[in-house]
């Protein structure tokens, strides 16, 4: 009876384990389709923010101290499209490093790394929090550190 109920545990905790890696794994997927996404100038990126998804740039002065300004998402999606074309024509892109995927419960997941502008040698924090919804993974917070000044105009 013993060595039933142990293997029944042992079943249970690797089951539980597995899904748990299963849910990060995906949350990385997701991250990774995310940066192709954005790195190819891809219409798909506005569609992976929650339409109600708080947005942070964290405005990084020239001191060294931040400024945190938020916008809603649709603000955020209008702009980012606009800012697409010139991205494109100056090949700029983003590259991450330092990726790692927490666990917040509840289907949640935080992702953080650091990101390079292409032709910089800084690296900014970023994260995103996503939760599947509807079935489909979306972002629901995002923050960012920027070095561009011109967000100051909205910080709070």
């Amino acid at each position: 009876m013993k060595k039933i109920l142990s293997l029944i545990f042992g079943l249970l905790v690797f089951t539980s384990l597995q899904a748990f890696a299963d849910g990060k794994q995906d949350a990385l997927n997701f991250f990774n389709n995310y940066v192709n996404a954005a790195n190819s100038y891809s219409n798909t990126v506005g569609d992976m923010y929650s339409p109600n998804a708080k947005i942070i740039r964290q405005v990084v002065k020239p001191d060294g101290t931040t400024a945190n300004a938020y916008t809603d998402t649709a603000t955020y999606i209008k702009q980012m499209k606009i800012a697409q074309a010139g991205a494109k024509v100056r090949g700029y892109k983003n590259f991450y490093s330092n990726v790692t995927v927490q666990d917040l419960g509840s289907g949640s997941y935080k992702i953080s790394s650091l990101r390079q502008p292409v032709g910089e040698t800084y690296k900014l924090k970023t994260y995103m929090i996503i939760k599947k919804i509807d079935g489909k993974w979306q972002i629901t917070e995002e923050m960012m550190q920027t070095k561009q000044q011109i967000f100051l105009k909205y910080a709070k």
